[in-house]
């Protein structure tokens, strides 16, 4: 029978016991992590948040009763023990804990909670993950989860202690507002009072941020929950966390992007120990692309795309010709002494690869030990190879991999994706390695054949250049962004920009996304008519929290930063929901669902 504490209190953590408390008397709370029973002796792991203290009942000092009584223990007890701190000693002492060097011997014991068999063992991070996903409370038991979200809350206090140095005021917004469909899916929430109608939980509490500016605010930040029905990923969920700030009487990136470095200067340095550069690294879109292959480069390793047009130009293979004469263009990487660790069969592999990102095949070309190994050799002289060679810088060793494509953007971004394959594949960067850059001045619009018009890049509050304000209605693709996004090893940690406030340079942006006036009153209506009362230059920035703490904390899986995640479905697992409600509730809000196929 579970035992009470009856005004009994915790000395200290379990973790927290040093050499300093030898020979005084403590209190400590916990769950049983292991037991070892040799007779006249019960070794007990006790464990708790801050780590795991050794507990020893000994003859010596307990009394039968008490020995009797931990002789029940069974693994994820909750307990109380009471002793008296000593010295470990002889082979006793185990330098890899934090509590090694000493142990508690047990004169008391309070069983304040027993525990059923667990599903898996606690701490196996190898067990199914949607048997761990059910069981997410136990899984939460893992040091390496705990201290993820350790970490995560310190973030959040570093991120409130710096903002308010700097003049921010922390507001919350609504998350029940307007569904303004320009971007991902929302989630929708039905009304009772207004059958028929819905409010959308926030993509982003960005219309909301822009309206406190014009409300005089000046500087605000919110640690907020955002919302979106999209597809997950590895570094993606439904509902996730976000750093958001807005600054008003800024028209100028560097402004906000000065203010969000000394952040994450100050982030990884309280947090990692790490000095990340007190300026980061700017780089254009377009030059990121070219180099890159992406918008969010993971600057850790080389391996730069490299261009073979003049090389090429006059070639007899006919996919790099007909790419040339398409209007496209011959891109190259070179894996530096890759030629012999690469197979045909992995090559072929490699291929289906680039494939994956709508290229249309790969070639390539190494200088292996036992020679060239090339796929176009045939189609091509002994003099092109040595012209590609020469222009590619290669080295007796290395291995270009090429791809021909009559669209440039399909030719660097299947490179810049096979670029970062290979870097992971055979460890080109250190574990445990920052690169942090700024990539600027996006394009503002992008077309989209699925829609058959301009879409806003970013969001269509985002400012155009000044310098291209004059093309915006006669080559809307040639406009750039006051758009900025932070980089940290290849994964976007947030983006922003600044905003528009001429209420004219608005409409010309509705206007250029083919909304017409009705559609802007309907979507936008009560933000634009603010902009009539006197609006700020201003502009701000969304940091996100997820993949800050997934960086920090070199974690791969956005589950493991997140109390309670979801799985790849948008489902959870342990509450099981979403799942249906009664017809009484759907009666009240007008609703009636249709049958469908499960």
């Amino acid at each position: 029978m579970a035992e009470l504490l009856n005004g009994q209190r915790r000395t200290l953590m379990c973790g927290e016991v040093t050499t300093n408390e030898i020979g005084k008397e403590l209190t400590l709370m916990g769950w049983v992590h292991r037991r070892r029973d040799l007779g006249g002796l019960i070794f007990l792991q006790l464990r708790d948040r801050s780590g795991i203290m050794q507990i020893v009942f000994d003859t010596d000092v307990c009394s039968g009763d008490l020995l009797d009584k931990a002789s029940t223990l069974k693994l994820e007890y909750v307990i109380s023990v009471t002793g008296k701190v000593r010295r470990r000693v002889g082979n006793n002492v185990n330098p890899n804990m934090k509590t090694g060097e000493v142990e508690l011997v047990a004169e008391e014991l309070k069983i304040l909670s027993e525990a059923d068999t667990t599903p898996f063992s606690i701490g196996d991070d190898g067990a199914n993950e949607a048997l761990r996903l059910k069981y997410r409370y136990l899984d939460l038991r893992r040091e390496d989860l705990q201290r993820n979200l350790v970490t995560r809350s310190k973030i959040y206090q570093i991120t409130r202690n710096y903002l308010a140095e700097n003049g921010f005021v922390e507001v919350e917004t609504p998350m029940l507002g307007k569904s303004t469909p320009e971007g991902a899916r929302d989630y929708l929430v039905p009304s009772r009072i207004r059958q028929g109608s819905f409010y959308a939980l926030p993509q982003s509490p960005q219309l909301y941020k822009q309206l406190l500016m014009i409300g005089g605010m000046d500087r605000y930040f919110q640690i907020a929950k955002c919302f979106r029905d999209e597809d997950l990923r590895a570094n993606r969920q439904p509902e996730f966390t976000q750093i958001d700030l807005e600054m008003s009487f800024v028209d100028q990136e560097e402004e906000v992007m000065t203010l969000t470095e000394g952040l994450l200067v100050r982030m990884f340095k309280q947090i990692r120990g790490v000095d990340l550069p007190e300026h980061f690294l700017r780089l254009p879109w377009t030059e990121c692309m070219n180099r890159f292959g992406s918008d969010k480069p993971d600057l850790r390793f080389g391996m730069e795309i490299q261009k073979l047009d003049e090389t090429v130009k006059n070639s007899s293979f006919v996919v790099f010709s007909n790419a040339l004469k398409a209007g496209g263009t011959v891109r190259a990487i070179v894996l530096k002494q890759g030629a012999d660790k690469l197979s045909r069969k992995e090559l072929d592999k490699l291929v289906e690869f680039v494939k994956t990102y709508k290229a249309k095949g790969l070639a390539w070309y190494g200088l292996g030990k036992d020679g060239v190994k090339c796929s176009f050799a045939k189609a091509v002289t002994e003099e092109e190879l040595n012209a590609i060679a020469a222009s590619l810088q290669m080295e007796q060793g290395d291995i270009a991999l090429v791809v021909a494509d009559s669209d440039w953007q399909t030719a660097v971004v299947s490179l810049g994706a096979l670029r970062c394959h290979l870097a992971a594949k055979f460890e080109l960067y250190k574990k445990g390695d920052f690169a942090a850059l700024w990539v600027v001045d996006f394009p503002l619009f992008e077309y989209s054949e699925e829609e058959g018009r301009f879409v806003a890049m970013h969001h269509p509050f985002t400012s155009p250049k000044n310098e291209d304000l004059q093309y915006m209605k006669t080559d809307p693709a040639r406009v750039r962004a006051k758009a900025y996004d932070v980089v940290i090893n290849g994964d976007e940690m947030g983006g922003g920009s600044m905003r528009i406030y001429n209420r004219d340079v608005q409409k010309l942006m509705f206007e250029t996304l083919g909304f017409s006036d009705e559609q802007i009153a309907d979507r936008f209506g009560f933000f634009v008519d603010a902009f009539k009362y006197g609006t700020p230059p201003h502009g701000g920035l969304a940091l996100g929290l997820d993949r800050l703490v997934m960086v920090l904390t070199d974690t791969a899986n956005i589950k493991d930063v997140i109390a309670f995640p979801k799985m790849q479905n948008a489902s959870d697992m342990m509450s099981d929901a979403p799942s249906t409600v009664d017809d009484k509730q759907l009666k009240e809000l007008g609703i009636k669902c249709e049958d469908h196929d499960e």
